[in-house]
């Protein structure tokens, strides 16, 4: 029976996770020498590799770059040709072949080991001619691959880069590279962009926001809240924020048996709602949603005054800023 094309991808994706868990059951003290190696390390982290594996290591140079870990990848033949001489001895190369037989590779990592320079091996063959020359070995070996031949380089790929990206979370956390760090080497980003702005610069448009007076009954409550589309509408008074509803507040509120219709905004709304100043960053305000678990912040000015809100699409750029007109 012919498979499906679904049951063909279904069947790739599995092959491909089991190589992932392969890998996560081989760890051992050997991922822990790598890291502190290049946690010490005086110089750079040389990545190199050849056909796939070069793509993979160029991704995992770059994650390195991005995290806090400079990195530069280096094609094994272009090295052979003279670019080998940006290797030092105070740096480390990454060599990656999953046979550990690229005579490419296992030529480059022999030549920059005379010079002293530390190699460390991403194999699937930890017995190879590069696994036996470098200093540590990281097995990423797999069962078998996900091309129905078993012949192009797929679940072994995957395994490598999720190998790599590992190295590269790990030596994130042993830095302490945090997000202001990873918005400093992300400036083009759009996301980074954004984040780097102050609250009062990401204003894209006047935009009146969901607001009701602390009188206002339930069907004005629910005609703000739908108006914008946000989920919830702000409580003023006198120019200031006293207290937010959101769409989750009135369920439970009916969930707790309160008659909706008898209660006026100051009964059914939370008060004291968080805000942020709009001359702190964009940053600062997603870090508040992450770590409050809300999606929208208040956003007043130096005197405490009602500016409006920010949401969180705002800051993810698919929404704008919303201030009050």
């Amino acid at each position: 029976m012919t498979k499906s094309t679904l049951d063909i991808a279904r069947e790739a994706l599995e092959i491909e996770i089991e190589g992932i868990r392969s890998v996560i059951s081989r760890l051992d003290e050997n991922f822990e020498t790598v890291v502190d190696l290049l946690y010490s390390l005086r110089g750079r982290i040389i990545v190199t590799g050849v056909g796939k594996s070069g793509i993979i290591g160029r991704k995992i140079a770059a994650t390195f770059t991005s995290t806090g870990s400079p990195a530069i990848f280096v094609h094994p033949v272009e090295g052979l040709h003279g670019d080998v001489g940006i290797v030092g001895r105070d740096d480390a190369l990454i060599a990656i072949s999953n046979s550990g037989e690229t005579t490419e590779i296992t030529s480059l990592a022999a030549t920059v080991r005379n010079w002293g320079t530390r190699i460390v091996a991403l194999t699937g063959n930890r017995s190879s001619t590069l696994g036996r020359m470098a200093q540590v070995t990281l097995d990423c070996r797999v069962k078998k691959e996900a091309c129905p031949l078993n012949m192009a380089p797929t679940a072994s790929t995957t395994a490598t880069l999720a190998l790599g990206d590992a190295l590269a979370v790990a030596l994130m956390v042993r830095r302490g590279f945090n997000k202001e760090d990873f918005l400093r080497s992300h400036p083009a980003g759009s996301l980074g962009e954004r984040l780097n702005l102050k609250v009062e610069d990401m204003t894209l448009e006047s935009f009146t926001v969901p607001q009701v007076p602390p009188s206002a009954k339930i069907g004005e409550i629910v005609q703000s809240i739908n108006e914008k589309n946000l989920g919830l509408t702000m409580v003023t008074s006198e120019n200031r924020v006293v207290g937010i509803i959101t769409d989750g507040d009135l369920r439970r509120a009916l969930a707790n048996g309160t008659n909706l219709f008898e209660q006026e905004a100051q009964f059914l709304m939370t008060k004291g709602p968080l805000s942020i100043s709009s001359d702190r960053t964009a940053a600062e305000a997603l870090e508040i949603m992450e770590s409050k678990l809300i999606t929208a912040l208040a956003v007043t000015n130096s005197d405490g005054e009602w500016l409006g809100i920010i949401h969180l699409h705002d800051l993810l750029g698919k929404g704008q800023i919303r201030f009050v007109s």
